[in-house]
């Protein structure tokens, strides 16, 4: 079993920054695909972001793409969001999610373990 600990999440302005942090604890993190999804109310979760188990290759959503980036400390065992640039359409709960497979797909039903989430809000 892995257990995922999100933090960060916040009240921000648009334009403004924030950073998220997951922690994993229960399995050799070095051995998980790490990602980070998203769901606003009302909508379906979606995929923002995701990082190889290396941290060597890191897939984004088009809709964050220039803004967000992925990384990850396999010292540390956390993964970090860096969200610049937020507006208000990125208000949504940000889970953090592991895939423990040798390759990931990042579709969501793929994700072995998931965290609890982190509510982002981003004002106007």
């Amino acid at each position: 079993q892995v257990q995922l600990v999100e933090s960060g999440g916040g009240l921000v302005q648009a334009g403004g920054s924030l950073r998220l942090s997951c922690a994993a604890s229960g399995r050799t993190f070095s051995n998980l695909h790490m990602a980070w999804f998203r769901q606003a109310p009302g909508k379906e979760r979606e995929f923002v972001v995701g990082v190889s188990r290396s941290g060597g290759s890191t897939n984004l959503a088009d809709s964050v793409k220039g803004r967000f980036t992925i990384s990850r400390d396999n010292t540390k065992n956390t993964v970090y969001l860096q969200m610049n640039g937020l507006k208000p359409e990125d208000t949504a709960n940000y889970y953090c999610a592991a895939d423990s497979a040798y390759y990931t797909t990042w579709r969501g039903d793929a994700m072995d373990y998931w965290g609890k989430g982190t509510l982002v809000t981003v004002s106007s």
